[in-house]
C-alpha cells in the first residue's frame, strides 16, 4: 500500500474515532479538525512523523493518529520537540481498534 492511501485510511480512522467521541469533524487533506464545545483538536494522520508541527498558539491541542506499530516512535518524536501544545498519540491496529498511547488530561 502506498503512503498516500495509508494516510487516507488513517485520516478516515481519525475521523471515525473523534466522531464517536462526540466531536464535529472537518478534513483538509490528511489533517482533521475536531471540535466540541470550546475545544479544537488538530489531528494529523501519519505513518511517520519526521518533524512534529509547531503550534501557532500555546495551549492548543494536537493529536497524532498512526499505525499501532509506529505509535511509540511518533510519541518519542513529539516528546523530543517539547511542543507548547497539549498532545496525544493514538495507535490504530488492523482491526480499527485503537489505543491512546499518550494523552494530556484535557483531551
Amino acid at each position: 500500500m502506498c503512503p498516500v492511501n495509508t494516510n487516507r485510511h488513517l485520516r478516515e480512522e481519525a475521523e471515525s474515532i473523534f466522531s464517536r467521541l462526540g466531536y464535529t469533524v472537518t478534513t483538509d487533506g490528511d489533517e482533521v479538525r475536531a471540535e466540541r464545545d470550546w475545544k479544537v483538536v488538530h489531528v494529523t494522520a501519519t505513518e511517520d512523523l519526521p518533524n512534529p508541527p509547531e503550534s501557532t498558539s500555546p495551549g492548543s491541542y494536537r493529536c497524532f493518529v498512526t499505525r499501532a506499530e509506529h505509535a511509540d516512535t511518533v510519541r518519542r518524536r513529539v516528546r523530543e520537540t517539547d511542543p507548547e501544545y497539549e498532545w496525544a498519540v493514538i495507535g490504530v491496529d488492523e482491526e480499527a481498534d485503537y489505543q491512546v498511547e499518550r494523552a494530556p488530561p484535557a483531551i
